[in-house]
């Protein structure tokens, strides 16, 4: 059994699996950088000032100025600013892998070749005739070759 899973887990596809995962996590914060560090401020200029991690709504009634503030005084809240937060990661997550997945396929997209042409037409009758004949086999007229 410790060979079986062995020769499982040292497979390619395993191991292939298994770097796209690092990757992934390092790339995740990478955006949630990206996101929380340069595009929530920039919005939060645009919106004038709007502080999308203190957008909350506290379930017990109080009033609290932040989040941590909240989460301090033990308030269950709705963290909806966080929320937009991370739908902001999510599409350019998605947007990112797109554009990855995009350019693979378009380098791996295999240029057709047409395929050789089997048939000619008949100059006499022009019905369409296999290249090699010499005689059309519909008005019965000498091809030259």
């Amino acid at each position: 059994m410790l060979k079986e899973f062995k020769e499982f887990a040292m497979k390619g596809n395993v191991l292939d699996l298994a770097v796209g995962v690092v990757i992934g996590a390092a790339f995740g914060k990478i955006v949630t950088s990206l996101v929380n560090d340069i595009i929530m401020p920039v919005i939060s200029i645009l919106t004038k000032g709007l502080d999308f991690e203190n957008l909350f709504l506290s379930l017990d009634g109080s009033n609290y100025t932040t989040l941590a503030a909240a989460k301090e005084a033990g308030a269950a809240t709705l963290n909806y600013g966080v929320f937009i937060s991370n739908i902001i990661d999510f599409l350019i997550i998605a947007f990112s892998i797109f554009i990855v997945v995009r350019q693979i396929n378009k380098l791996n997209r295999k240029k057709e070749v047409p395929a050789p042409k089997k048939t000619k037409q008949c100059k006499f009758c022009l019905n369409e005739i296999h290249i090699d004949a010499v005689r059309c086999p519909n008005c019965t007229s000498e091809l030259k070759k």
